[in-house]
């Protein structure tokens, strides 16, 4: 997968869909050439993410020089009131590309704060946070990117690098055992099979069956900890399913080595900020 390739696309997308033909307003009010700087403050605390991807839009829309100037990097946290970003170009090309880079930054920095709140639940466990596929389709690539500065795991980015059997799959397969064999027998070694399980005996059969993770899915906190101390270190264990701020400490307490949380990504929302403009004489 080539990434530059991805943000590129999704960037050109967002600016055919937002400016297409051109800003009307700002052409007609704003003198070309025209210069202003424009700062980006934080109207509530979190961590902020997507600094790269709004100087990239920037770079894309911009016909003149400009000067990107960040105050923090990308997981870093910051306070209500704080600085993030100082931008200085034509004042048509701030106001045009405004809201584009706003939309990336306030979203990305929404999941980097979401992910860092769990990170820190967790903290002094064994376990990692992990981000799922259920993204806003396009922004896969930046909505993962956004879990990493939060101090996340990225799982599989798509169906092609990891072979994940869920319950459909071991019902079309006639069981765990049989489905591992077939997908295994169309896969180098290299490539991970991860298997869905809801209960004990599930967890055996996977094990069997010689799973590289077996997934722990909507299983109460005491069937985790049998069904990790049942595996031991024979596969990896990913926690899923229910997964909330109030229940995640004892879910890392079972000892598993992953928690998989969709809401990350999912259920955003977004970190507040503010684009002001200084206009030049």
């Amino acid at each position: 997968m080539n990434r530059e390739y991805l943000l590129d696309q999704l960037i050109d997308i967002a600016i055919e869909e937002d400016i297409s033909t051109g800003d009307l307003a700002t052409n007609a009010l704003i003198a070309k050439g025209q210069r202003a700087t424009a700062l980006i403050t934080a109207k509530a605390d979190g961590v902020i993410s997507g600094l790269a991807v709004a100087e990239r839009v920037l770079e894309t829309i911009s016909t003149e020089e400009y000067l990107f100037e960040p105050y923090l990097q990308d997981g870093d946290r910051v306070a209500k009131g704080d600085k993030i970003l100082k931008i200085e170009g034509t004042y048509r090309d701030l106001l045009t590309s405004e809201r584009l880079m706003l939309n990336f930054l306030q979203r990305m920095s929404g999941i980097a704060t979401a992910t860092r709140q769990m990170v820190d639940l967790i903290a002094g466990t064994k376990a990692q946070l992990l981000d799922t596929r259920k993204t806003v389709p396009g922004h896969r690539l930046t909505d993962k990117l956004a879990v990493k500065h939060g101090g996340g795991t990225n799982h599989r980015m798509g169906l092609y690098d990891m072979a994940m059997i869920k319950d459909n799959h071991i019902k079309a397969a006639g069981g765990i055992s049989k489905a591992i064999k077939q997908v295994k027998a169309t896969l180098p070694i290299s490539v991970k099979v991860e298997v869905e399980t809801t209960n004990l005996e599930e967890v055996q059969e996977a094990l069997q069956g010689g799973a590289d993770i077996i997934m722990l899915d909507n299983m109460s906190s005491e069937m985790m900890k049998e069904a990790v101390a049942l595996i031991g270190n024979k596969a990896a264990t990913e926690a899923s399913g229910n997964i909330t701020h109030e229940r995640i400490s004892e879910v890392a307490e079972t000892g598993v080595d992953f928690i998989s949380v969709g809401a990350l990504t999912h259920s955003v929302r977004a970190l507040d900020m503010s684009m002001n403009f200084e206009v030049s004489k």
